[in-house]
């Protein structure tokens, strides 16, 4: 009897499962999904043309910075880069390898070096960095606004406010060259180089401050929002105990928001630690690209702006299908 009843409730889970998975994705989340994905193809084909066209309607060109470059070798050097063909031979020709190969061609400047070989060794790096930004700006950022909610207008509370504000409008940039400053040269307990030991101790920290703010005040207010729901006052009514009414409810609850902002954010951490990587000298995507646009390294600023536009594109996708993940109500359309 024991082995017929364990048995029923595996099955019984077995259908709950089942019923919830067709419930997060039903048709109209599927349609949702698919209309997602066209668009999205679509805004990385614009941002191909965009980019391919603005950089070469930019005056001047990627050799001419040559020392003592003569007609003949420009000419040679744009013969041998397909830069001598029609504008839109060229457009289609990097259209058409970037789809079928995913391809974007020789550097101009570092001769010898595929970009493809450049932004995913840059990006190695910054992934592990923005990952780690995130990681520690969402644990941070959620546990310090479940205290300043739990907490509503007390001293705590009032702390955590002032210090995420101050995260907030102070630029990271700023905030990076204090820690350098602080950290690295008057104590000496943390290398300024990226690249060293120890190195990524602080653009990870100086990355996260920022959306750790963001993420505190929007944990906070949801929270807030969620305890005064009418579900929540009957919990407390029925004698449900505190820490579940906090964490199966109310915290479970107020994260919509932080999703929202989430995904996004991760694509901005990667993509938008350019200042930062340059600060602390990591070698990263945003470092490389800094030197393509000062070299006018054509392939390179154009397949470093596509792939970054890319991951927040993508990030967009990942957390509006997160929303549905976190709270199957919602109907996506």
């Amino acid at each position: 009897m024991e082995e017929i009843s364990v048995h029923n409730q595996r099955t019984d889970r077995s259908r709950r499962h089942a019923r919830s998975f067709s419930a997060l994705f039903d048709s109209k989340t599927l349609g949702y999904i698919l209309k997602r994905l066209i668009l999205t193809v679509i805004t990385i084909w614009v941002v191909i043309t965009l980019t391919f066209f603005l950089m070469h309607a930019a005056p001047g060109g990627p050799f001419n910075s040559e020392k003592a470059i003569t007609q003949a070798a420009k000419e040679a050097l744009e013969k041998k880069y397909g830069l001598d063909k029609p504008l839109l031979e060229q457009y289609f020709t990097y259209l058409k390898d970037i789809v079928t190969k995913f391809d974007f061609g020789p550097s101009l400047k570092l001769r010898g070096r595929m970009v493809n070989d450049i932004i995913f060794e840059g990006l190695k790096t910054s992934a592990l960095l923005g990952l780690a930004a995130a990681v520690l700006a969402l644990v941070n950022g959620v546990v310090l606004g479940a205290v300043a909610a739990l907490n509503r207008n007390k001293f705590v509370d009032r702390v955590i406010m002032v210090i995420t504000t101050a995260f907030v409008s102070m630029p990271s940039f700023i905030m990076g060259t204090l820690m350098l400053i602080f950290f690295a040269v008057t104590l000496g307990i943390l290398p300024a180089n990226g690249e060293e030991a120890g190195g990524m101790i602080m653009p990870i920290i100086t990355l996260s401050l920022s959306p750790m703010s963001h993420i505190t005040r929007l944990t906070r207010s949801s929270m807030l929002d969620v305890l005064g729901q009418d579900y929540i006052r009957t919990a407390k009514a029925k004698g449900v105990a505190k820490w579940d009414i906090i964490f199966k409810h109310a915290l479970k609850n107020s994260l919509i928001p932080v999703i929202t902002y989430f995904g996004p954010m991760l694509a901005y951490i990667v993509t938008g630690s350019l200042v930062i990587e340059q600060i602390f000298a990591v070698p990263g995507i945003g470092r490389a690209f800094v030197k393509s646009i000062i070299n006018r390294d054509y392939t390179l600023i154009m397949g470093t702006t596509i792939v970054l536009a890319m991951l927040i594109v993508i990030m967009n996708l990942v957390s509006d299908i997160l929303y549905k993940v976190v709270d199957p109500r919602i109907t996506l359309e």
